[in-house]
């Protein structure tokens, strides 16, 4: 298995972010199904303010290059990233990968 993790901004205002983890309880079953089919595995999101921090477990195999791009073109992914844009603190127009950072792990107390 192998595991991402991610940070992102959302728009600093209370309403749009309740609504932003509103939506998240109803995550259209299209994204989660598009989100297996390229092997990932498991998706969580943490958020203390208007900072998000994400979780992506996936298969060995997984490229993160090629598989989110093969993710964006999944039934209604694009529709959902829209969406989701509205509270994101970031242009609407980007791309996920562009919305989303990637980050380095530092430590592990396993190795």
């Amino acid at each position: 298995m192998k595991r991402y993790c991610q940070t992102l901004t959302l728009k600093d205002d209370p309403q749009l972010i309740e609504k932003y983890i509103q939506v998240h309880s109803q995550v259209w079953p299209e994204i989660i199904e598009g989100q297996h089919a390229v092997g990932i595995l498991s998706m969580e999101i943490y958020a203390k303010g208007n900072i998000l921090f994400m979780i992506v477990d996936t298969v060995d195999g997984f490229d993160w290059e090629r598989d989110m791009e093969r993710l964006s073109k999944m039934p209604r992914q694009a529709e959902w990233e829209a969406y989701v844009s509205q509270f994101q603190g970031c242009d609407p127009d980007a791309t996920s990968a562009e919305k989303w950072h990637l980050m380095d792990k530092i430590f592990d107390s396993e190795r």
